[in-house]
């Protein structure tokens, strides 16, 4: 168990959605598969927004004595494809959160959306009902790769997709993949820029691995190595600092005043409640720090909600041992870390319980010099993993 917590850190919401109509083959998220019969989405594996929309109002009820008199300072609706959801439906979602808790008049809500479902009209609706901030799936703006990436959309309806987003949204993130199959660094420089040409507030930037249980796990595709990679990335990373995107983030760079801030409140040990299927949240209390995790299969999910109250699998306090990984975990992927006395304020320990630690990753050059804050070296954010691993006991 931590210490006493002087203060409670900030709180969000991520909201999970856990359907698309394709499952990608390198897409380890908890996403399922449904069809597309003739323009119509048919019920398969659980998809019927109605009933999901009530287990998650539900699921929220559940969590709301664990976080009373707090409020909420952004929301993420992730997935899955969230851009599913009916027009109604997604209304429906955000004015069940507004009426069970207390969201902030300027809080960040942000969706995540597949440029192969964007529909002008509907995303007008989305917009109107209070998302201000859309993430796009665009990973690649080549024909060629995306096939290869089993996307359902193609260059042309990305470039449709973000050009109506920019109309729409106070906020645009564009998500790319890079070290693709067979992608070489002019390729791969071509898709930055065809991004920054739009001049959206945020580009994402995602190394493309092959995570277990996945389909391109058990069929691998010819990958760049590793030195043509780390090739890749410097070149991708010089291409987006010269057009003003800083990195502040391993994978996230943005332009001035428009970073993410929910992600950044994930990376800074913050609190966040995670309602839907297999969705994950922390909450702090003043002597003790939770993790839960809920029921992963969309059907079992709503069959726990409606019979329960609840879909939680999971409930585990973070001993005081757990605490100096966890939060190095999340913290260490900031390019400008955190100030030192937030360890404290955030895990109730004192920093001298991971001095050695910390001399560790300094002896090794993977930890910036100044004791005022922790931070990563250029080395440390080269070799994040290892970083890391240092605190882990």
């Amino acid at each position: 168990m931590p210490s006493l917590l002087t203060s409670l850190p900030p709180l969000s919401l991520y909201v999970h959605i856990p359907w698309c109509i394709k499952k990608c083959p390198y897409c380890d998220f908890n996403s399922h598969q449904i069809k597309d019969v003739g323009g119509e989405l048919v019920k398969k594996q659980g998809f019927d927004e109605s009933r999901y929309l009530e287990a998650l109002k539900i699921d929220l009820q559940s969590v709301l004595p664990k976080v009373w008199g707090r409020r909420i300072h952004t929301i993420f609706i992730g997935g899955g494809t969230p851009s599913l959801l009916s027009e109604q439906g997604l209304d429906q979602l955000l004015s069940d959160i507004r009426a069970l808790l207390p969201v902030n008049a300027d809080a960040e809500i942000t969706m995540e959306a597949n440029p192969g479902t964007f529909e002008i009209e509907k995303f007008k609706s989305f917009s109107k009902s209070g998302i201000n901030r859309i993430s796009l799936g665009i990973q690649s703006f080549n024909d060629e790769k995306l096939k290869a990436l089993g996307r359902i959309h193609d260059g042309a309806q990305a470039q449709q997709a973000i050009t109506s987003a920019l109309e729409l949204f106070d906020q645009v993130n564009l998500d790319l993949m890079y070290a693709l199959p067979g992608q070489t660094i002019d390729t791969a420089l071509a898709d930055i820029r065809q991004a920054i040409s739009f001049n959206p507030a945020h580009i994402s930037l995602y190394h493309l691995t092959l995570e277990p249980n996945t389909l391109f796990a058990k069929y691998p595709p010819v990958l760049p190595d590793d030195d043509s990679a780390f090739e890749m990335l410097d070149a991708l990373m010089a291409e987006l600092a010269l057009a003003g995107y800083g990195r502040y983030e391993v994978s996230a760079y943005a332009k001035a005043g428009h970073r993410c801030q929910h992600n950044l409140n994930y990376w800074q040990f913050g609190d966040y409640i995670g309602i839907g299927a297999g969705a994950h949240g922390k909450i702090s209390a003043h002597n003790q720090i939770a993790r839960q995790t809920n029921e992963r299969h969309p059907d079992a999910y709503m069959d726990k909600i409606f019979k329960q109250g609840h879909a939680l699998i999971e409930e585990r306090l973070l001993d005081k041992d757990d605490l100096p990984f966890e939060y190095m975990l999340n913290v260490l992927r900031l390019t400008d870390g955190v100030p030192s006395y937030e360890f404290k304020e955030r895990t109730g320990l004192e920093i001298a319980a991971i001095n050695s630690m910390l001399e560790q990753a300094l002896k090794k050059g993977l930890l910036d010099e100044d004791p005022r804050f922790i931070k990563p070296s250029a080395l440390g954010l080269q070799y994040l993993n290892d970083l890391q691993m240092l605190f882990l006991k």
